[in-house]
């Protein structure tokens, strides 16, 4: 493999993880549901990824469900040393593809060994807790997670699972994660236009906790703004790439996870490593989000 694109983060010994990775949620069908219309292009896209140096991939057996994850297996194992694979589980998928939270601790046992068997593999590097805690005004709840979380500690102990981690996470579930097991990341949306987790990112670099940008790009809505596009353009690079390289810029231990089924498109995604926004460039960019 070649030099890990935007550089590494240690967050355990045994736990170093490229701060551009990739996001497989995109290779399952439409709605994250059902097969890829390309198959070869998305075990391409995979293989592709760990050869330009990406040593994270993010999945979850609820995308699809289980289609990522079969063709992870098919694109990538056995797996080269120093990949590491990070899933999810809180969720599963209904007959037409609505999503079902799960997060009764017996279901989460049950999916920790889906996504095992799924990927073939006899430990999972690193299992987030996906939770549902969003307030119909859209801001976080901070319902106890200890009996969820608790669950996941124990296959740890167990040595089914190395790391933990939470998705959809407010600062005080944080803590109480914390209180019974060690947390190594934290799966939230942000990015150039929505920043109402500023606090998390703050307290996240602080920690030595990798911040995971859910929709780095603004998602199935992607990131629309003239002051984005007069950046790109002034620096001549596309306008995901300047989004990209603002995240990686805005803290230390930032970690993204773009999403692709092209492979062009992930070569693109993969050069906004190589990209230092100059201040002027920054200052414009920070603005964004007070629009």
């Amino acid at each position: 493999m070649t030099t890990a694109p935007g550089g590494t983060l240690t967050l355990a010994e045994d736990l170093t993880i490229s701060r551009l990775g990739y996001g497989a949620m995109q290779l399952a069908g439409p709605g994250v549901f059902g097969p890829p219309r390309d198959r070869d292009e998305a075990v391409a896209v995979l293989r592709e990824a760990v050869d330009l140096g990406v040593t994270h991939i993010d999945t979850a057996d609820f995308y699809g469900p289980t289609i990522t994850n079969e063709l992870i297996r098919e694109a990538l194992h056995p797996y080269p040393s120093g990949l590491h694979i990070a899933t999810k589980v809180g969720a599963r998928r209904g007959d037409d593809g609505s999503w079902i939270h799960s997060l009764d601790p017996d279901d989460l046992v049950a999916q920790v060994h889906d996504n095992l068997d799924h990927l073939r593999l006899d430990v999972l590097d690193v299992v987030y807790l996906r939770l549902e805690t969003r307030t119909a005004h859209g801001g976080m709840t901070d319902d106890s997670i200890a009996e969820q979380f608790g669950a996941l500690a124990e296959l740890r102990t167990q040595g089914l699972i190395r790391h933990l981690a939470l998705s959809c996470a407010s600062d005080a579930q944080l803590t109480e994660a914390q209180g019974i097991a060690p947390v190594v990341a934290v799966q939230n949306l942000y990015n150039l236009a929505e920043r109402d987790d500023d606090a998390m990112v703050e307290r996240t670099a602080r920690e030595n906790i990798a911040y995971v940008a859910i929709f780095p790009l603004g998602g199935f809505s992607p990131l629309q703004s003239e002051t984005l596009n007069k950046v790109a353009a002034d620096l001549g690079f596309s306008t995901q790439q300047v989004a990209l390289a603002w995240l990686l810029q805005r803290s230390p231990t930032m970690t993204l996870i773009p999403g692709t089924s092209s492979r062009a498109h992930l070569r693109e995604n993969m050069g906004a490593a190589e990209i230092t926004l100059p201040a002027n460039a920054l200052r414009e960019l920070d603005a964004i989000a007070a629009h």
